[in-house]
């Protein structure tokens, strides 16, 4: 399988994984800027915030995707997480809590499952690059969310599809978040125009998509916004703020 390019423009192609949420957004963007012709991709795996799928099909719009995919897949068959089965999301937790373990918030094997579905679109288009949000700084302890198993999992690639073993491609993994900080994060995006009033970060948001402003991630995102100096346009838009 040779790399396809679009037609049109003769650019390479990636698959982004979208979740909808502000590093994924600031990844999407960055994968446009660096040339490529992107294909988001995000998931309906029976998470209780799935609100995130509303603000991805927003952000892919307007940051131009070739195409979305929304993949169906159930990982409440499994549960094991405050994100897929009827365990309480953890609130208000201090930064030393947060420094702490491994979370409930944590999906077993989510990132292993999601890469998996992006190797398979990315061998399917002849693209040799997947991005994903991964950040190793300002994020929850998970353990699919460092640089040791983003480097695992780009070894697995390229043993695993057909392009690989034949020599005919070599695929990255970018991570371009991994050693940034919340507010750098932030301010990469803003660099790139995004608009992150239409991202959604919450673990357990309301029906309309407020963030609860209590859970890890809403506590992440209100720490990155603070360092940066600025205001979350998201808590702006539900009148949270000012």
């Amino acid at each position: 399988m040779v790399e396809q390019t679009d037609p049109a423009s003769g650019r390479p192609a990636a698959v982004v994984l979208l979740s909808g949420g502000l590093d994924s957004t600031t990844v999407l963007a960055l994968a446009r800027e660096q040339g490529f012709v992107v294909h988001a991709l995000s998931f309906r795996y029976g998470q209780r915030h799935v609100h995130e799928l509303a603000a991805a099909a927003a952000v892919a719009t307007v940051l131009g995707a070739q195409r979305h995919v929304v993949a169906q897949i159930d990982l409440r068959e499994f549960g094991g997480s405050a994100l897929t089965a009827d365990i309480a999301v953890p609130k208000d937790r201090s930064a030393a809590e947060m420094a702490h373990g491994i979370p409930v918030t944590y999906v077993p094997a989510r990132n292993t499952v999601f890469l998996s579905f992006a190797l398979a679109w990315a061998e399917t288009l002849g693209a040799s690059d997947i991005f994903i949000g991964v950040n190793a700084l300002d994020y929850s302890g998970y353990p699919d969310c460092r640089p040791e198993y983003i480097a695992a999992f780009e070894t697995l690639a390229n043993l695993a599809t057909q392009a690989g073993v034949e020599g005919r491609q070599r695929l990255k993994i970018h991570a371009p978040l991994m050693a940034l900080s919340k507010a750098q994060i932030i301010a990469e995006g803003l660099r790139l125009g995004v608009d992150y009033g239409l991202t959604s970060s919450c673990y357990d948001p309301g029906a309309d998509g407020q963030p609860c402003g209590r859970c890890d991630s809403c506590a992440l995102r209100a720490k990155g916004f603070a360092q940066a100096g600025l205001a979350d346009p998201l808590r702006l838009r539900f009148g949270l703020d000012g």
